[in-house]
């Protein structure tokens, strides 16, 4: 929090850059502005409308968004156009994240909002450097004049800082004079930042919770695909360091297919009677009135899309693009593309290994971002180990875990043992970077 122009921008970039942690989100209040009316727009337009007031501002959406935030589902943020003084068509999609900063002239004045914040920060600037500063601003960025920069600042900004800004510093639990210039404040708050996510680090939750699981049985939602002699000699077909790129590519696609018919099976069917050509009735199944809808992790979940598709008419396909960084351990979402209204659709989740269980978890959270039932999302995936099986299952209970063989080992680079190598690659023909791991295919 802070008065206009005092560096809450500049303080919050700042702390973001000196963290250096993935998953840091930077949600302004800016973007909360109310619409205006056609008598307000004439009002902004002469300068003669309060923007610094508290009923300026959308509360109840603000409050909302950032309660969904904390809670790791996505949100859309509606994009603020300073030009016009008014809300863009296009709203901007936000995900939870490990860290969330959140600034704004009014950021400590709304009780309810106050009630979500860890940490309350006040950026305490002179006023005349303020004064500059917003000058600057809206005549370079904003398209104003000087006469109206200044009539709306002793009308309004002035007063309003005074009479709602300036007493919300009783409840900072830090006030940072200078603000981005102040680095020993801002390496205060970064430190207390780092010792709150060393306490809830989500790595250390899932290697904990995969120790933890160490000989015990696998869940009830997992379903293997019967070890048949059909099966185990493909495994050994794939699973072979020597077999030709052609041979993996073909044997894995038989594997894939098997793995969908075998999925299918676990969908609801509806007893159905059907006239025969005799005319004669037969007593069956159908899958009643429910869509379905493929979702890949990218890359090597891609290669399962085929299979899937062939076996089901018509289905839809969705992609998230999830790469695990190498140097934290932490999952990364760099895409997703998901088809409309899939709240209430049956979703099979595919990526070709699971190991840690990361990045499936990771996927799994963004389908329930978007309202997907959890009972209703089938991970499939051609191997997976005992940790990431648990991991999935203990963190998404009604998950449905379905897969043709289970390893029980990962060594210590989160190699599944003895793996199939890194499917990707394999499969493609090409070799993986070094900075990063797609999806959870350490094994890959």
């Amino acid at each position: 929090c802070g008065g206009s122009a005092s560096g809450k921008t500049t303080v919050a970039t700042r702390i973001i850059e000196a963290l250096d942690v993935p998953w840091v989100v930077l949600l302004s209040m800016d973007s909360f502005y109310k619409v205006l009316d056609e008598g307000q727009q004439a009002l902004a337009a002469r300068s003669d409308y309060n923007f610094d007031h508290p009923d300026a501002f959308d509360f109840e959406l603000l409050v909302s968004v950032l309660r969904k935030l904390k809670k790791g589902k996505s949100v859309k943020v509606p994009v603020y156009d300073f030009t016009t003084h008014s809300r863009r068509r296009e709203w901007k999609t936000v995900y939870g994240a490990n860290v969330i900063v959140f600034e704004g002239i009014l950021a400590f004045a709304n009780k309810e909002l106050l009630k979500l914040l860890d940490m309350k920060v006040f950026v305490d600037t002179d006023s005349d450097i303020r004064l500059v500063r917003r000058l600057q601003r809206d005549i370079m960025e904003r398209g104003r004049d000087v006469a109206g920069v200044i009539k709306q600042y002793n009308k309004f900004v002035k007063p309003a800082f005074e009479q709602y800004i300036e007493p919300t510093v009783q409840v900072a639990d830090i006030v940072v004079p200078r603000g981005g210039e102040n680095f020993v404040a801002l390496d205060l708050i970064v430190q207390h930042v780092h010792s709150q996510l060393e306490k809830v680090s989500r790595g250390e939750e899932e290697k904990a919770l995969a120790s933890a699981h160490q000989g015990q049985p696998l869940p009830k939602t997992l379903s293997v695909l019967e070890s048949t002699p059909q099966v185990r000699g493909m495994h050994t077909i794939i699973r072979n360091k020597d077999t030709t790129r052609d041979e993996f590519i073909f044997y894995s696609k038989r594997l894939m297919r098997l793995l969908i018919e075998h999925a299918l099976s676990f969908l609801p069917l509806k007893s159905v009677t059907v006239e025969t050509p005799q005319g004669t009735m037969y007593e069956g199944k159908r899958f009643h009135r429910q869509r379905i809808t493929g979702v890949s992790i990218l890359r090597a979940g891609e290669t399962m899309e085929q299979a899937l598709t062939a076996v089901c008419k018509d289905i839809r396909l969705g992609k998230i693009l999830i790469q695990t960084n190498l140097d934290t351990g932490e999952p990364e979402l760099h895409y997703l593309r998901l088809p409309k209204e899939i709240s209430e659709d049956y979703v099979i989740l595919m990526d070709s290994t699971v190991s840690t269980g990361a990045a499936a978890m990771m996927a799994v959270r963004v389908l329930l971002d978007h309202d997907v039932q959890e009972d209703r999302i089938f991970l499939l995936s051609l191997l997976m180990a005992e940790m990431g099986v648990h991991s999935v299952a203990y963190a998404f209970p009604r998950v449905r875990i379905i897969t043709t063989a289970v390893d029980k080992r990962v060594n210590e680079e989160f190699h599944i043992i003895p793996g199939i190598g890194n499917f990707g690659d394999r499969y493609f023909g090409t070799d993986g970077p070094s900075g990063w791991c797609e999806s959870d295919s350490m094994d890959c």
